[in-house]
């Protein structure tokens, strides 16, 4: 069955996230995971010391069931429905990254040098993490969704604020690999 552990194809993947978005749109639902943090907030209380997250987090439980899904989907396809989990690289890439510090570029998935149990032995790493953590999610409530609400069903919805937002990310992406990451490692 090797149609399990190769990549789907995007006339297979497409299709099935169209109708995903068709489906959102016709209930009247806007996609995006950056609004869970907000609700799980809500539900862990945060409501009681800011207004932000004062709101009926329950009309959100289908967005919740939304991110449950994407976590277990996620599971099942590394665990169940792949064989390699290494993605191919250029070797120009891969050489790239080997002088930057990243020995594990083609691999392993992920930087282990990022995402592994060594990072947490590393201050810089950690720090790094955590400033980027917080830039994301500072990000993400600033443009007002993340990449797949603006990307996805944003542009979808032929909302002129997400083609906006996500020309950003794309332009904030290149500016971080090829300026700020660089000077980092």
């Amino acid at each position: 069955m090797e149609w399990i552990t190769a990549p789907w194809p995007w006339f297979v993947s497409g299709p099935l996230i169209a109708l995903t978005m068709f489906t959102l749109l016709y209930v009247g639902k806007n996609f995006g995971m950056s609004s869970n943090l907000r609700t799980l907030c809500t539900i862990c209380g945060a409501d009681k010391t800011s207004d932000f997250f004062r709101f009926d987090w329950k009309s959100q439980r289908w967005n919740l069931i939304v991110m449950l899904g994407a976590i277990l989907g996620g599971f099942l396809a590394s665990h169940f429905l792949s064989d390699n989990q290494i993605p191919e690289l250029n070797s120009k890439t891969i050489e790239m990254l080997h002088d930057s510090g990243f020995q594990s570029a083609g691999t392993a998935y992920v930087p282990s040098e990022l995402f592994g149990d060594q990072a947490f032995t590393s201050p810089k790493t950690i720090i790094i993490l955590l400033i980027g953590g917080l830039l994301v999610g500072f990000g993400a409530r600033y443009a007002g969704g993340c990449t797949s609400g603006h990307s996805i069903s944003g542009l979808s919805n032929l909302q002129l604020p997400s083609l906006i937002a996500t020309i950003g990310f794309f332009i904030g992406g290149l500016l971080m690999v090829h300026l700020i990451f660089p000077l980092i490692f």
